[in-house]
């Protein structure tokens, strides 16, 4: 049995103004950032364009704490931010970010996203196990 420990912690807020954008150009554009599960979400909100900030901003925020960029083929597309029937945040990976994930044995997740009408901003902290 192995302790965790801190691999990495990433944060990233943005303007909604500009996630607004991203938003305007639609399907085709929104499916190279966002999952199907992430656009059913945020489409089904007053004010959709905080909610896709925030999974913008959530998806950026893993991968400043895995500290690796857009480096190895990573994509935001296998960043999927869900939630939990309590409505808690949860990061779920996929493709090249499982890989790293499994490599690097990042075991736990924690998120926290926040949004106003002008900003949104989230935080990850990943934790990975060491044997002892």
């Amino acid at each position: 049995m192995g302790i965790n420990v801190i691999f990495g912690i990433g944060t990233d807020i943005i303007e909604i103004k500009r996630v607004e954008k991203l938003v305007a150009r639609g399907g085709q554009y929104l499916e190279t950032i966002f999952t199907e599960k992430e656009m059913d979400y945020c489409e089904a909100r007053a004010r959709k364009q905080e909610h896709y900030a925030a999974r913008y901003a959530a998806k950026e925020a893993v991968l400043k704490a895995l500290g690796t960029g857009w480096r190895g083929g990573l994509a935001y597309s296998d960043i999927e931010i869900i939630h939990e029937e309590s409505g808690r945040p949860v990061v779920s990976v996929r493709g090249e970010v499982r890989k790293f994930f499994d490599q690097h044995q990042i075991r736990k997740t924690s998120i926290s996203l926040s949004h106003t009408k002008e900003i949104a901003i989230a935080v990850v902290i990943l934790e990975n196990e060491l044997e002892h």
